[in-house]
């Protein structure tokens, strides 16, 4: 292993899940990179909406979690590298697909990190939800000329409505607040939709498109009633892309419907490692060129020991929040 040890701490900080709404914040030891892997100080991590569920508790889920645990949107400095690992050295700062990113430190798998560019800087960095963003849209097969609603527009939805329209697409986006609809139309939507009225919605829908509907919908909500609203939405041939976090429990689904438009249901989560790093490399990339401009997404911006008013607000989403940060450097 490669590092520099010289005042080095033995132990960190980190957050434990110890049930249902309940973190304790306890000094376990700094764990140590294994061959093919990297240590990572960690400047911060995002939270997700996957983070909800063991948050509130199901189930089939199991307390107390692990030090640092559903973390996975880390970013920060490699401070010390494994055996066998090529093209990464100490001292470089990187975005990381880990998974105990709640934490001072997490390790990574070499093949799970990208180095971040000099231009990015200072920058906060949530890989994983970014990279998940561009291998969502690419799935999509958006083309120039198409409609394409987006239906829920928090941070997710944002950065698809910006990829959308850069792609000579007419974005419809579609979203429960005010300050949603706001940031939709700021990042290229051309018409945006108030999300509270079912029939009124695909009515709406059916005035911009001559009753066409939609030749892409994408649904980032992942409720039960949005994912109904994104299926009357898509036009016959079309495709329905489900990018919506449904890991709550099962889904109804109008068969019927779908069969008789003839449609593609696509659901955009990638497991595939190496395409999970195409995604990232391609968000680096966009970012560090000024193609995307992400920062106005990261809102609320929390120390560790707030990770549970992280969790909360980005379950309750209060006005103008779009993403949390739980900083760590």
């Amino acid at each position: 292993m490669q590092g520099d040890s010289r005042n080095m701490p033995s132990t960190m900080r980190a957050a434990v899940l110890e049930a249902p709404g309940r973190l304790r914040f306890e000094r376990v030891p700094v764990p140590e990179p294994g061959p093919g892997e990297v240590r990572v100080r960690l400047e911060g991590c995002g939270v997700c909406a996957s983070n909800l569920e063991p948050w509130a508790g199901l189930e089939w889920m199991t307390y107390p979690g692990e030090p640092g645990g559903f973390g996975h949107e880390g970013w920060g400095t490699i401070d010390a590298v494994g055996d066998g690992v090529d093209g990464l050295k100490v001292g470089d700062r990187v975005a990381a697909v880990s998974f105990r990113s709640f934490a001072e430190w997490d390790i990574a798998c070499a093949q799970m990190v990208v180095p971040l560019p000099g231009s990015l800087a200072a920058e906060p960095f949530p890989g994983e939800p970014l990279g998940c963003a561009f291998n969502i849209f690419r799935r999509s097969d958006v083309r120039a000329g198409q409609t394409v609603a987006i239906v829920g527009i928090g941070f997710l939805g944002a950065v698809l409505t910006r990829l959308a329209s850069e792609a000579g697409a007419r974005v419809i986006a579609i979203s429960r607040r005010e300050s949603s609809l706001v940031l939709a139309r700021q990042f290229g939507a051309a018409e945006t939709i108030a999300m509270d009225d079912h029939w009124r919605i695909v009515e709406r829908v059916e005035e911009l498109t001559g009753e066409a509907l939609c030749e892409r919908v994408i649904e980032c909500v992942g409720r039960q009633w949005p994912l109904d609203l994104a299926s009357e939405l898509v036009g016959f041939g079309g495709k329905l892309i489900v990018a919506g976090y449904h890991q709550d429990g099962p889904r109804h689904v109008n068969m019927q419907m779908w069969n008789w438009k003839g449609i593609d249901v696509i659901n955009a989560h990638e497991r595939d490692p190496a395409v999970q790093l195409q995604g990232l490399r391609e968000a680096v990339e966009a970012v560090a060129s000024v193609r995307l401009d992400p920062r106005p997404l990261y809102t609320h911006r929390y120390p560790l020991e707030r990770l549970g008013d992280a969790l909360d607000a980005t379950r309750d989403k209060p006005d103008g929040f779009v993403k949390a940060l739980v900083m760590l450097g």
